[in-house]
């Protein structure tokens, strides 16, 4: 179905702004990136999937069955996301709340053109139906002049733009009172945890989608950093988590809960990394949301086999300390991968504990439809392998409308102090202003 040819690179950073840049043409792009951290589990260093020639856009409604049968169908690579909203296809749930972006609840395209690049070797898997454009392609990818950062920080501080003027969906103080609310239900006993999460945005905002999404990676350098362009439809994520992978019949999660601020001082930042691996709250956090997702692994698990590799490390990006745990299992080879998926959807992180309890609560309090935020873009491959992300750091953007936005949220516990969770997300909400308003 494929053809495919690889080659050595000379310069790999070059070619990848490069490759980029030259995917710009195309209306179906889905851009993932590394950023070459050494990250557990790390397959490739970076994949462009270009131009689709099947694909699938549907409602939460059956989704899991649609997508199943055009994956099943396919037997190809499919590239695509996942929204929170599918929780209304899993469980008995509703989402009433505002959306000012419009995305489709899932949608997947099987791409023409495919890039793997590892290390220095970039590996080209087109359709046969083009696979005579590989040669021409390379020279046009070549050739294509690509800004510096520099340039682009500039012409966003020279006001060569229209600034973008970043508005609460929540103002502090109603975020006060919905926490308290929240920790009410938790005294109750209704719930012991539940991700909060508000939304920031703006109206009759014209971004540049590409120079918005490098200047965030630039700032974060992530290791599950997206460049999505479906239509008029753009995220641009600086995600720091991983929320499911599948090789062969290993599958592995990463949850990430409690966060910490960094330092310019090294002696204060190592404080603040120890202060976060040794705050209780945090671990409790942590450990909540790793028996969830102990308990969503198992359902679909050989018997015996879903194991905790990693519990509460904290892993030091350019913005932030993050507290992961790994979480691994083994599943039968007759399974399919999307049965996991589903099993685990939406992921613990971002709901809460008990889960279905958790996701009726946060969608009485949040004022907006989470949609794609904190939902989950990647790929399958023809083998029923995947890797998926957590889709949170991120901006949203509909050009057609005009509306950019990014949510932010956090863990919620009996210990929660409103007036912290407030400057957490503050905290986690930092590179993206930055980004926008500059």
């Amino acid at each position: 179905m494929r053809s495919s040819f690889s080659q050595s690179l000379l310069n790999t950073k070059k070619f990848k702004r490069q490759l980029l840049q030259w995917a710009q043409q195309f209306d179906d792009v889905i851009w993932l990136d590394s950023n070459e951290i050494d990250h557990p589990y790390a397959e490739y260093d970076a994949i462009l999937a270009v131009d689709a020639f099947t694909s699938l856009k549907t409602d939460f409604s059956g989704a899991f069955d649609q997508l199943k049968e055009y994956k099943n169908t396919t037997q190809d690579w499919i590239f695509g996301y996942l929204t929170y909203d599918l929780k209304n296809d899993v469980e008995r749930l509703a989402s009433k709340n505002h959306d000012g972006l419009g995305f489709a609840d899932v949608h997947f395209f099987q791409p023409k053109k495919l890039f793997l690049l590892k290390g220095n070797t970039i590996e080209l898997h087109y359709l046969r139906m083009c696979d005579d454009e590989m040669e021409l392609d390379l020279k046009e990818i070549a050739a294509t002049n690509i800004p510096s950062l520099q340039s682009i920080i500039e012409k966003k501080n020279n006001g060569t733009e229209p600034p973008v003027k970043i508005k609460l969906r929540i103002h502090k103080e109603a975020y006060y009172e919905k926490l308290e609310k929240l920790l009410a239900h938790i005294h109750r006993g209704d719930i012991y945890e539940a991700n909060f999460c508000q939304e920031f945005y703006a109206e009759d905002a014209h971004i540049n989608p590409i120079e918005t999404y490098l200047n965030l990676n630039d700032i974060s350098t992530p290791p599950f950093a997206t460049f999505m362009k479906l239509d008029e439809l753009y995220l641009l994520s600086a995600s720091p988590e991983r929320y499911l992978k599948k090789n062969g019949n290993s599958v592995i999660s990463q949850p990430i809960k409690g966060t910490a601020k960094r330092s310019e001082n090294r002696e204060e930042d190592i404080e603040l990394a120890k202060a976060l691996k040794n705050d209780p709250k945090e671990r409790s956090e942590n450990v909540m949301i790793v028996d969830l997702v102990r308990n969503d692994l198992s359902k679909h698990a050989l018997k015996g086999s879903v194991q905790v590799e990693e519990l509460c490390e904290v892993y030091s990006f350019k913005q932030v300390h993050q507290m992961i745990s790994t979480v691994t299992a083994k599943v039968a080879d007759t399974r399919d991968a999307l049965d996991v998926i589903e099993a685990s959807f939406p992921m613990g992180s971002m709901t809460g504990a008990p889960k279905i309890s958790a996701m009726n609560i946060i969608e009485e309090l949040e004022e907006t439809k989470r949609g794609i935020y904190s939902g989950a873009v990647g790929y399958f491959t023809p083998d029923d392998d995947f890797d998926f992300n957590v889709i949170i750091r991120s901006i949203l953007y509909n050009s057609a409308t005009s509306y950019v936005s990014y949510s932010v949220g956090g863990a919620i516990t009996a210990e929660s102090i409103p007036e912290k969770e407030y400057e957490e997300c503050l905290i986690k909400a930092k590179a993206m202003r930055q980004v926008l308003e500059g």
